[in-house]
């Protein structure tokens, strides 16, 4: 039986833009013959900057701002390429729009800018302790599927880093190292990954797109810095103060004005914080910032990776005054663990919240819920252990947490699972529950 499989090579835009703060936004560039110069923004308007974010498979278009509000500006030797851009808005590349290309009347203050909605990324990480490391995922007309590692190197990591907004490219790890595994069920959609190092989306590289000769077992990983592009000051805790966001390599502080607890759970999140529980302005003088205005008219959905995928208004261009800086409050950071056991996939479940570790009541446990718990701990599958094990654990004292928890099984945190409100319970300490995992099974 004679195998087919194909290499994929996607020639590049023509169009780029430059100096922003993703791809999707900054200076417009267009190439010609290997040479990329501006474009005049003589004529140029929204149904340009459409074509622009169509060729480049950013989301909509949002705004034509000047290319000079893009530092640094482009260097007096750089040609500028065309002027008077005529695009009706529904072609598919701005080399299909009518232009002038011989410029002869505009310099570099009359660039062109052009901001697009950023799309979101085709890959991410999983299963790894922040979203810039972990097990790699590609997603295909709305499936998720892995990466085989065959000739998967830095080069390659250094693109999903970039696409994903992380920091530098650490590391190559498998993605085996990153629990639970890839369910047997789940695809591998591409390996044999090249890239030059330098693409900024991973569909960008070569790659082979029918695998025939791999395993989850050679499932590739990456590791990446993760980037300090949001912050809360001035509070009592990491996670409760003054919003302030990196831009420029300059921090700044986002005015309330659009703000809500949508965009308050995507903070959270993005400080790997528990949920969103206050939003308010500064009270006084004191945790008012100084200084850049960086954001306002923050427009999120609450599903967002990271603040940068939020909609919102150009960089430092507001009207805002300190008095109106953003304070977010967020719960502390969901943590649990086993204690008492012989390992620590084994033992009393405990949750922390305040600052305190309390236990669980067992109304409603079940096997979904410990399935949440040993995967969220690393620690494989819940396993069953007869009442002999079970009953060396002494009843525990201090806070009850959470009662009647139900979990879909699916959940990769406790803390999705519903549950009573915290510190609500009708329990006593005898039904404190107790977890074994396979990596934890005790000796009986």
């Amino acid at each position: 039986m004679a195998l087919f499989f194909f290499l994929i090579f996607e020639s590049p835009p023509k169009v780029r833009l430059v100096r922003g703060p993703h791809r999707c936004e900054g200076r417009v560039e267009v190439e010609r013959n290997g040479e990329w110069g501006t474009v005049c923004d003589d004529g140029w308007n929204m149904k340009d900057v459409e074509v622009v974010c169509r060729e480049l498979g950013c989301g909509a278009a949002k705004g034509t701002p000047s290319g000079n509000l893009y530092k640094p500006l482009a260097n007096e030797k750089q040609k500028i390429f065309i002027q008077d851009v005529n695009c009706n808005g529904t072609e598919n590349e701005l080399i299909e729009c009518d232009r002038v290309e011989d410029v002869f009347d505009c310099s570099h203050s009359e660039d062109a800018g052009a901001i697009c909605e950023k799309a979101p990324p085709k890959v991410r990480l999983v299963r790894g302790p922040h979203r810039c490391e972990g097990r790699v995922e590609v997603e295909r007309n709305g499936e998720w599927g892995t990466v085989c590692d065959n000739g998967w190197n830095m080069k390659d990591v250094e693109v999903v880093c970039r696409e994903l907004g992380c920091g530098a490219a650490k590391g190559t790890p498998s993605g085996n190292l990153y629990k639970p595994l890839a369910d047997e069920k789940q695809k591998i959609f591409i390996q044999d990954v090249n890239c030059n190092g330098t693409e900024d989306e991973l569909i960008e590289c070569d790659r082979v797109e029918d695998v025939f000769d791999c395993s989850h077992s050679e499932d590739a990983g990456a590791i990446c810095e993760i980037p300090e592009t949001v912050r809360l000051v001035g509070g009592p805790g990491r996670c409760k103060g003054r919003l302030e966001v990196k831009h420029q390599k300059q921090w700044g502080t986002v005015c309330k004005a659009g703000w809500n607890l949508s965009a308050a759970k995507v903070v959270c999140r993005q400080l790997g914080c528990g949920k969103a529980t206050l939003i308010k302005r500064c009270c006084n003088k004191d945790t008012q910032g100084q200084g850049l205005i960086w954001l306002s008219n923050v427009s999120c959905s609450g599903r967002e990776e990271d603040l940068q995928h939020c909609l919102s208004g150009l960089e430092g261009y507001n009207n805002c005054t300190h008095d109106e800086d953003t304070w977010v409050e967020c719960e502390d950071p969901f943590k649990l663990r086993l204690v008492n056991g012989d390992t620590s996939c084994s033992g009393k479940l405990e949750v922390l919240h305040k600052g305190i570790w309390g236990s669980v009541c067992d109304d409603g446990w079940a096997k979904k819920e410990e399935q949440v718990v040993c995967q969220q701990l690393g620690c494989g599958k819940p396993i069953f252990v007869p009442a002999k094990a079970r009953k060396k654990f002494v009843p525990g004292n201090g806070r009850i947490w959470l009662d009647d928890v139900n979990c879909k099984g699916e959940e990769q945190s406790l803390e999705q699972c519903q549950h009573r409100s915290w510190g609500y319970h009708d329990c006593n300490h005898k039904e404190d529950v107790v977890v074994f995992c396979l990596e934890g099974q005790p000796d009986i």
